[in-house]
């Protein structure tokens, strides 16, 4: 039984979840001839449509490919990208207090236009192409800029859909309208609803459909805690990995995470 750590946010990022730095790992979770199964352990905030889009499409294409089925377990939160990912699995197990669903996109950022003309600040931009500055914080926003970042905002959310209509079916047990707004609920509530097909946690589940002598390889361990993950990184290294780290948890911390 193969076990495949997908825990942090989803991005290109040093700390990020993406296609290229998971592509070994998840190989070799694929690679006995022997498997049951190969679990996905989840743990999650989301994050990159796309990155989270390439490694469930990799997973999907090498369970097609071994004929091996796959099982996600929910640890804290399965939200945004982190539920596209646990939709890789042909069964979703959380815990009843794990934080599932946010089948949604969001853009967020901010405006400095006030700041700038307290601080007397004259700033100067030149583009070649009207939508070259397209979204810029330091100018005022422009209608037609944000109907075409809702645009693409709506690309991607109809994407996100159909891929949840796609792995989940018929076990949707509420209308779209409910499920498909950017909303989050609990495992427990999750289940009411079908995004999740059982409560419980890995361990347990695992010994229940495998047997007591169910061999687990972890094939991507966590990393050393705390500060350790960042010594003998150089200053740049460094820094990207503390805004990157700062980052991550921003996005935990709104699930209460």
């Amino acid at each position: 039984m193969s076990v495949l750590r997908l825990s942090g946010t989803i991005g290109t990022g040093r700390r990020g979840l993406s296609l290229e730095t998971l592509e070994q790992d998840i190989s070799r979770a694929f690679a006995p001839t022997d498997l049951a199964a190969v679990a996905l352990s989840i743990n999650s905030p989301g994050g990159s449509p796309v990155q989270s889009a390439l490694i469930a499409r990799r997973i999907r294409a090498l369970a097609a490919e071994k004929s091996v089925p796959v099982l996600a377990f929910v640890e804290d939160v399965a939200a945004s990208g982190g539920y596209w990912l646990a939709c890789a699995a042909d069964e979703i197990t959380a815990d009843g207090c794990s934080i599932v669903g946010s089948i949604g996109v969001v853009s967020a950022g901010f405006g400095f236009t006030g700041l700038i003309d307290k601080l007397g600040v004259d700033r100067r931009v030149h583009t070649a192409g009207t939508s070259k500055a397209m979204l810029d914080p330091f100018q005022a926003e422009r209608p037609d800029d944000v109907a075409h970042l809702k645009s693409l905002q709506a690309d991607m959310h109809a994407a996100f859909k159909q891929w949840v209509r796609d792995r989940r079916g018929a076990r949707l047990t509420a209308p779209e309208t409910e499920l498909f707004e950017g909303a989050f609920w609990t495992g427990r509530r999750s289940l009411e609803l079908g995004l999740v097909d059982r409560l419980g946690d890995m361990r347990t589940t695992l010994r229940e459909r495998f047997g007591e002598k169910v061999h687990v390889h972890v094939v991507n361990p966590p990393r050393g805690p705390g500060l350790g993950r960042f010594i003998g990184m150089d200053a740049r290294s460094l820094t990207d990995g503390v805004v990157d780290t700062l980052a991550e948890r921003a996005l935990f911390a709104r699930y209460g995470m």
